[in-house]
């Protein structure tokens, strides 16, 4: 089955068209097929629209949350609803081309798990959207390591795995073929259409970009540190420890070479300052390592992932009772 996603927010008036051409497209695919809207707490009618659209075909699906949670958490609950081996999320805007879905299904079934649209001829505003949009694409692409020109665009193709166990918060959800290809996900790029907006009001500015440089840290520290975050904080405390000597050394000359006693400089207190930053490092270290050891134990979670299985039953191995 093939899912279809699709976040909402006062899209009234797109609603009817974009169902007409997702749903055209699909039908002639020849696979069974959903298309899922998550209404992000409209207030412009769209709640009634979708309802309709879902009353005229039952594989049409509607979610309506009780308020505005962002695109980011409409997005994973169009996941978590989804039934489908492959998740197509889209925006609801019309700006999305559904007529770009067969070529990214067409990517997915040759091997990959991840094809991500690129907007190469983008209809927005130059200095509003695409060039902080370039400069941020660079960045991310730096950073993480993934080679894509178009983290934004919303239309990408997903194998449902790779995806269904993923928690988004904040702006992450353009992060996700970076999430996918860290977990060894193969990605893909295509080239997709994009049409400018002819109805309702863009939800962007460039107040988002900040955002999203932001959540580039954090992803990138949860990637790095996650597992094991005495890593950072154990680096920290052994840098705060070094200047602690370093200190300590520099007054104990001051004292006898230098003709300066303790209180005449402020390396003492800086020895101090240091010792109690790094011990406090370390605790901090300690606290977070026996966090994550609980959450993965608790939580059932692995500390890896599986592509696939050959000749291997669906249970793990276990040593057998020695007596």
């Amino acid at each position: 089955m093939i899912s279809v996603t699709v976040p909402v927010y006062n899209e009234a008036e797109a609603l009817p068209i974009l169902a007409e051409r997702v749903t055209n497209v699909l039908m002639q695919l020849g696979q069974s097929w959903e298309l899922i809207f998550i209404n992000d707490g409209s207030q412009d009618g769209s709640e009634e629209v979708l309802d309709g659209l879902a009353e005229k075909n039952p594989a049409i699906k509607v979610v309506h949350f009780r308020r505005n949670y962002g695109q980011t958490a409409a997005m994973m609950a169009g996941f978590d609803y989804a039934q489908g081996e492959i998740i197509i999320p889209m925006d609801g805007d019309l700006q999305n081309d559904p007529s770009d879905i067969p070529k990214m299904l067409a990517k997915i079934e040759e091997g990959f798990d991840v094809c991500s649209g690129w907007r190469k001829d983008r209809q927005d505003n130059a200095l509003q959207r695409n060039i902080p949009s370039i400069m941020a694409n660079r960045l991310i692409s730096f950073v993480s390591g993934v080679r894509l020109h178009d983290f934004g665009c919303s239309l990408k193709a997903y194998r449902a795995e790779v995806i269904k166990s993923v928690r988004l918060y904040g702006e992450m959800h353009r992060f996700l073929p970076i999430y996918a290809y860290w977990h060894g996900a193969k990605i893909t790029e295509v080239t997709v259409n994009h049409f400018a907006r002819t109805t309702g009001k863009s939800k962007y500015g460039l107040e988002r970009v900040l955002k999203v440089l932001a959540d580039l840290l954090v992803v990138k520290f949860l990637d790095s540190y996650a597992e094991k975050p005495m890593y950072v904080f154990g680096t920290v405390g052994l840098l705060s420890f070094f200047v602690s000597f370093l200190a300590a050394a520099s007054a104990v000359y001051f004292k006898f070479w230098g003709g300066k006693s303790f209180i005449e400089t402020p390396l003492p207190l800086l020895c101090v300052m240091s010792v109690l930053t790094g011990i406090m490092c370390f605790l901090m270290g300690l606290l977070a390592e026996m966090i994550m050891r609980t959450f993965y134990e608790s939580q059932g979670k692995s500390v890896y992932t599986v592509r696939a299985k050959r000749n291997m039953t669906n249970g793990k191995c276990r040593m057998p009772n020695v007596e």
